[in-house]
C-alpha cells in the first residue's frame, strides 16, 4: 500500500517562456493572415474569411474597437484558421492523436491564449509586435515573402521536415517534439510548398 504521506509530489511543469510563446503566436498569426480570402479578395484562400482586409474586418473592428482593432482582426483570422484546422482534423479516423498548428496540446494552447490576451492588453496598437510579423502583414501579400517567413522559422531552430504518406493531410515523420519552437517550426515548414487548400500539417502521437 502506498504511503501517501511519504509519496513524492508530482513535479510542477515549468512555465513556458514568453519568448517561446511569442515565436509560436507569430507563426499562428502569420498563417492565419496569409490563409484568408474570398473570391477575388484573397491571399491563399484557405479559410473563407476577410477579417484582416481593409474593406473587411478592419473597417468593422476599427469602429467597434478603436484601440485594439489591429489585434482584433488578427485574433479573428486566427479563430477562422483554428476552425478550419479542427474541421479537417475531425475527418481523420483518430483525430485525438493529431497535433497540428492550431491544436498543439492543452497546456500550450492555454498558455498561448493567455499570452495573446496579455499582448493585446499591453500593446494594443501593436507597437512592440515582432518586426518580422509586422513586415509580413503590413505589406501586400506575396507567396514568396510568406514562404521566406516560414523557411526562416525552420532556419531559426536548425531543422528540416520529412513527410509520411497520409490521407488526412501532410503528416510529419516522427513523434511531435516536446520543444514548442521545434514543434511549430516543423508544422510551419510542412506548409511548403504552398497548396491551393490548407494541407493540415500534423504529427500523430
Amino acid at each position: 500500500m502506498t504511503d501517501l504521506a511519504s509519496a513524492s509530489p508530482a513535479p510542477i511543469p515549468a512555465p513556458i517562456p514568453g519568448s517561446t510563446l511569442d515565436f509560436v503566436l507569430d507563426v499562428q498569426l502569420a498563417v492565419a493572415w496569409a490563409g484568408e480570402g474570398l473570391k477575388s479578395e484573397r491571399r491563399l484562400g484557405w479559410w473563407a474569411s476577410m477579417f484582416a482586409f481593409e474593406f473587411g474586418g478592419e473597417a468593422l473592428f476599427s469602429d467597434l474597437l478603436p484601440n485594439t482593432h489591429r489585434w482584433a482582426v488578427l485574433q479573428a483570422a486566427r479563430e477562422a484558421a483554428r476552425r478550419k484546422d479542427a474541421e479537417l482534423r475531425a475527418r481523420a479516423d483518430d483525430p485525438d492523436r493529431i497535433v497540428s498548428l492550431f491544436r498543439l496540446g492543452f497546456a500550450l494552447d492555454e498558455a498561448l491564449e493567455e499570452r495573446l490576451a496579455d499582448r493585446i492588453h499591453d500593446d494594443p496598437r501593436r507597437e512592440r509586435m515582432s518586426r518580422e510579423l509586422s513586415d509580413l502583414i503590413d505589406t501586400p501579400f506575396s507567396p514568396k515573402t510568406f514562404t521566406r517567413f516560414l523557411e526562416d522559422r525552420l532556419a531559426r531552430v536548425e531543422t528540416s521536415v520529412e513527410l509520411s504518406p497520409s490521407a488526412t493531410g501532410r503528416r510529419i515523420t516522427g513523434e511531435p517534439p516536446k520543444d514548442p519552437r521545434l514543434l511549430v517550426a516543423k508544422l510551419a515548414g510542412a506548409l511548403l510548398p504552398l497548396a491551393d487548400a490548407y494541407p493540415l500539417p500534423h504529427f500523430k502521437r
